[in-house]
């Protein structure tokens, strides 16, 4: 599986190169900043990327524009956000694109090898890997999710972090019906299909939510609280 890196810092990327590479991936380019990624992928067209929001020279969000070019240039581009920030605006963006594989993980909660290369050949195949803070931030900017039940917001947190109705149920102690229950609500009240499936589902209900949520800090990250997931 070929990867491109974006990363600017040589202890990290080497890191990740190194680590990816003794578990079979292979490393085509690691790029230091954003038009050096883009120009990577057009060079490569790899299976699956891997950006920092935070690239030179302003240190701000030129990676998940980046990313966000990547994808619009190269649709179905799978690209795997790996960041000490949820940058909101630019994240909801690739979020609405449900062409390909995202995922969206925090560097300082990625505790074990082979959850994150798990993550990232989930990706690569087309799935998602959402980190839950990422996850959580999205979707307190989104007023719909007022009409949610406490039990429908756990089941719609746990559909954007990839899993199965059969996860889920196991997750919550609860059973399959009541899974499938709950997402026909949550997807009724969020006033969407029912009938769409896969990742593509859930990335429209981030979607939908950021659109309806609160725009008016678009543009602006807010550092997560590095709480380890339940």
């Amino acid at each position: 599986m070929r990867v491109v890196i974006a990363e600017d810092n040589v202890l990290l990327s080497s890191g990740l190169e190194l680590l990816l590479e003794s578990k079979g991936f292979d490393i085509v380019a690691i790029a230091a900043d954003a038009p050096d990624f883009l120009a990577a992928v057009k060079t490569h067209r790899p299976d699956v990327t891997i950006v920092d929001v935070r690239l030179p020279p302003g240190f701000r969000d030129e990676g998940i524009r980046a990313a966000v070019q990547a994808r619009r240039d190269h649709p179905g581009l799978p690209i795997l956000v790996l960041s000490q920030y949820v940058e909101q605006a630019y994240a909801s963006r690739l979020l609405a694109d449900t062409r390909g594989g995202i995922g969206y993980l925090l560097k300082d909660r990625v505790s074990r090898v082979a959850e994150f290369t798990e993550a990232l050949r989930r990706v690569a195949d087309g799935g998602t890997a959402m980190d839950p803070e990422v996850i959580a931030q999205l979707l307190a900017q989104g007023d719909p999710v007022d009409a949610l039940t406490a039990r429908e917001r756990e089941v719609l947190a746990l559909m954007a972090e990839g899993h199965d109705n059969a996860t889920i149920a196991r997750r919550l102690f609860i059973s399959d019906n009541a899974v499938h229950k709950h997402i026909g609500n949550v997807f009724l009240k969020l006033g969407l299909s029912v009938e769409d499936s896969g990742h593509r589902r859930v990335l429209a209900v981030l979607a939908y939510l950021r659109r309806h949520g609160d725009t008016g800090n678009a543009g602006t990250d807010r550092r997560t609280e590095l709480i380890p997931p339940k």
